[in-house]
C-alpha cells in the first residue's frame, strides 16, 4: 500500500480527535461554527463541492479548487465503488492520496442511488441489489459493505447508508423506509467502530453523519430525527429534499426538522441547492450543503452572480466584452470577458465550460464566506435580504 499521508496518519490513534463542532455564533437558528476533522477544520456553513468520481466536471484540478477557496469535496461511494473499485483507491493510499487533495472530503454513501437508479434496484432489509450504470453487472450494498467501502476510501466523513424515498411516495412506504434507514444507522455505526479500531485502516479517525428521512411527512420527519439521534453520530443530516417537492414544502421540512437534531453537532442538507435555498436553509439553521447546479449549470453557460443568473448563450452577450460580473474575483473574470467564454461555448471547446465552472464554484464558495462573515457581526438577516433582493432584480431587469 502507498504510504499514508500525514494527515491520514493523524487518525491512527483510534477514535481520537474526532470531529469536535463549536458554535462560534448564533442568530436566531443560524449558526457560524467550526467542525475540526483530521484533515482540517471546517468553517460552517460550508458548500462542498461535487466531484462524484473523485473530479469536479468540467476539467477543474486540485490547484484550481484550492484557488477558489474550497473547503471540502464530495465524493460518491456508489460510483467509486464500480469504478475504479475502493480496492484500487485502498491500494493506492486512500482517496486524498489519490486525488492528491489534503483537506476534507466527504462521502455520500451511495443510499441515493437507491433512489435515483431505481429502475436497476430491489430493497430488501439487508441492503439493496443493484445492477451496475456501467456494465450491469449485479452489485449488493448494504450498511456494511457501505461503510467498508467508504473506510477503503479513508474520506474525513462517511455518510450513513439509507433510503432517499420519493416526495410523493405514500405514507405506510415512507414510514417504513424510514424505519429501515435507523435500523440500517445502527449497523453503519457499529461497522465503523469495528473498522476504526482496527490498525491497517486508512483513517480510524473517519467520522459518520446519519441521516434524517420522512419525505414531506412532517411527523414521521421528528420521530426519526428521534430516533436516529439516540445513536451517536458526529453529525447529522436531512436527506430526501430537493427530489420534486416544492421549495416553500422543503422550508416547511427543515423548519420543523432542524430543532430536533443534536444543536451541538453539524446539520447538513443534502443535495441543496440554489443560492436562494441556502440562504433560506441558513437562516432555519443548516451548516453543510452539496450540490450540483454550481458545475451542471456552468458547463452548459448559466452562470451565477450578484444579479442573478446569466445565460453566456444568449445573444446579448455576442460583443460583451465585460466579465462575468464585474469585480469577481474568479479566474475566469480576472481575464476573459463574456463574448469569449460565450465562443468557447458555442465553439464546444473544454475552456469555455472549466471556465464557467470555476466562476460558479467560486460564486458559491465566495457566498459562504459572506454568510459567515455576516454571521460573526450579526448582520445576517441583512445580508440575506441584500443578497437575494440584488439577485431577483437582476433577473427581473434582463427579462
Amino acid at each position: 500500500m502507498a504510504e499514508r499521508s500525514a494527515a491520514d496518519k493523524a487518525g491512527q490513534g483510534g477514535r481520537r480527535g474526532k470531529g469536535m463542532y463549536k458554535i462560534i455564533r448564533t442568530e436566531g437558528r443560524a449558526k457560524r461554527a467550526q467542525l475540526e476533522t483530521v484533515h482540517g477544520t471546517i468553517q460552517t456553513p460550508v458548500f462542498m463541492n461535487v466531484g462524484t468520481v473523485a473530479a469536479i466536471k468540467g476539467a477543474v484540478s486540485t490547484e484550481d479548487l484550492e484557488r477558489i477557496g474550497t473547503q471540502v469535496q464530495l465524493s460518491n461511494t456508489y460510483h467509486l465503488h464500480v469504478r475504479p473499485g475502493d480496492q484500487v483507491i485502498r491500494q493506492l493510499g486512500g482517496l486524498h492520496r489519490f486525488m492528491s487533495w489534503d483537506r476534507p472530503i466527504l462521502t455520500d454513501s451511495g443510499g441515493f442511488q437507491v433512489f435515483s437508479l431505481a429502475s436497476l434496484r430491489k430493497i430488501k432489509e439487508e441492503g439493496v441489489f443493484f445492477h451496475s450504470h456501467i456494465d450491469g453487472r449485479k452489485i449488493f450494498m448494504g450498511p456494511e459493505e457501505s461503510i467498508r467501502i467508504q473506510s477503503n476510501l479513508g474520506s474525513t466523513i462517511a455518510m450513513a447508508f439509507d433510503e432517499c424515498p420519493s416526495s410523493v411516495a405514500d405514507r405506510r412506504y415512507v414510514e417504513n423506509s424510514a424505519a429501515r434507514t435507523a435500523r440500517w444507522l445502527a449497523r453503519c455505526r457499529a461497522e465503523l467502530d469495528r473498522l476504526n479500531g482496527l490498525e491497517d485502516t486508512i483513517n480510524r479517525g473517519q467520522l459518520l453523519f446519519g441521516i434524517n428521512q420522512g419525505a414531506v411527512y412532517e411527523d414521521i420527519r421528528i420521530e426519526h430525527a428521534k430516533r436516529i439521534t439516540e445513536i451517536p453520530c458526529d453529525g447529522y443530516a436531512i436527506g430526501g429534499l430537493a427530489v420534486g417537492e416544492s421549495h416553500e414544502q422543503m422550508y416547511h421540512i427543515i423548519e420543523e426538522t432542524v430543532p430536533w437534531l443534536p444543536q451541538d453537532k453539524p446539520t447538513y442538507l443534502m443535495g441543496v441547492g440554489t443560492p436562494a435555498n441556502i440562504l433560506e436553509a441558513v437562516e432555519r439553521g443548516v451548516d453543510f450543503f452539496d450540490c450540483v447546479y454550481p458545475t451542471r449549470n456552468g458547463r452548459h453557460g448559466h452562470l451565477y452572480t450578484n444579479q442573478g443568473k446569466i445565460n453566456l448563450f444568449n445573444a446579448r452577450y455576442e460583443l460583451d466584452e465585460r466579465p462575468i460580473e464585474e469585480g469577481c474575483g474568479c479566474p475566469a473574470c480576472a481575464r476573459y470577458s463574456r463574448a469569449y467564454i460565450r465562443h468557447l461555448l458555442k465553439a464546444k471547446e473544454m475552456l469555455g465550460m472549466r471556465l464557467c465552472v470555476l466562476h460558479n464554484l467560486y460564486f458559491y464558495n465566495t457566498m459562504m464566506r459572506e454568510i459567515r462573515d455576516a454571521l460573526e457581526t450579526g448582520t445576517y438577516a441583512a445580508y440575506k435580504k441584500r443578497k437575494l433582493e440584488g439577485m431577483q432584480a437582476g433577473e427581473r431587469e434582463r427579462r
